[in-house]
């Protein structure tokens, strides 16, 4: 393979080709909508990534994108917690392109971490069906710590209606005055959850500005003391095929305050997040769960109808 230029990303001008390249790889691999191209689009123009540093593209000798790697490294004051994700065109797999992108992405986290003087370790995940990717990973020194579960459930089977304890209203996220106790009902919800990073505000005001939000879908439950006390963000997102039929929307966050556990909060979300994921033309509801969950999330799921689909390997290794 004979690969001239490695270069940044420039933004806007690339997107493009990205686009293209996601295409390429979806039709072989068949991935799904774990993150889709309009999901990459927002994490490659978020405001905290180094566009400069943090994003690596691969071209051929006739320029097109063959391999596209981005490294998220969320802010941290013990250890460096970074997620690569990577793309490479079906037509140059096993060439030696995928070693070239982890290899680029350890150098990185290297600097990262001298920097900040901070140990660091790099995440990346594969589908437990690649099985040359989980080869090539094991290669490399990466090792399995976690898994995850991609759950599915119809809409057309009935659905319970969803009951609140007395006190709690159901809405939703409407504008600006939300995004603050917004983060931080998340931040208390996920805190003891595996590798939780604190949102902020400005995180969360950029989701809110991508033109595929709906804030009607992304669902709070408030206590009478007008308290955040549940969520549950619901999308649609984006369809490849129109003309398919079928709609799927994603599960795509479900909580619960700590102080407000146990009072049945999480499934009434749950139930209210899927009779409107129905009303707005979903035809499956869909969601990523972590397998080993301490606060028993896939039994929750299983008890209103989700079916597993897909498994999920997290990788890491030390850097």
């Amino acid at each position: 393979m004979n690969i001239l230029t490695t270069r940044s990303y420039k933004g806007e001008s690339d997107w493009c080709a990205i686009a293209n390249l996601i295409d390429d790889c979806e039709t072989v691999d068949r991935l799904g909508e774990e993150v889709s191209a309009t999901e990459l689009k927002l994490i490659l123009d978020a405001p905290q990534l180094d566009k400069a540093r943090d994003v690596q593209l691969w071209e051929d000798g006739n320029c097109k994108l063959i391999g596209l790697a981005l490294l998220d490294m969320p802010d941290s004051t013990d250890e460096i917690e970074a997620c690569l994700w990577f793309y490479v065109h079906p037509n140059v797999r096993g060439e030696g392109l995928e070693k070239d992108i982890i290899k680029w992405g350890e150098t990185r986290l290297g600097e990262v971490g001298k920097k900040r003087n901070l140990p660091a370790k790099l995440h990346t995940y594969s589908r437990e069906d690649k099985t040359d990717l989980m080869l090539l990973l094991e290669k490399q020194g990466f090792e399995v710590d976690r898994y995850f579960l991609t759950m599915a459930r119809s809409l057309a089977e009935p659905i319970p209606t969803p009951e609140f304890p007395a006190d709690f209203a159901l809405t939703h996220v409407s504008g600006e005055q939300d995004i603050q106790p917004w983060v931080e009902m998340f931040n208390q919800s996920f805190i003891d959850h595996w590798n939780h990073h604190d949102l902020t505000a400005e995180i969360v005001r950029y989701w809110m500005q991508d033109e595929n939000y709906q804030p009607e879908l992304d669902l709070i439950a408030v206590s009478g003391d007008r308290k955040f006390a549940a969520f549950c963000d619901c999308q649609i997102k984006p369809q490849k095929n129109p003309r398919s039929g079928t709609k799927d929307g994603w599960i795509e966050l479900l909580g619960t305050r700590r102080d407000f556990r146990k009072m049945g909060l999480g499934k009434a979300m749950l139930l209210a997040g899927l009779h409107t994921l129905k009303a707005a033309g979903a035809n499956t509801a869909k969601l990523s769960v972590d397998a080993d969950s301490l606060t028993g999330a896939t039994k929750l799921y299983k008890s209103v109808g989700f079916r597993p689909m897909e498994t999920w390997q997290s990788w890491a290794k030390a850097v």
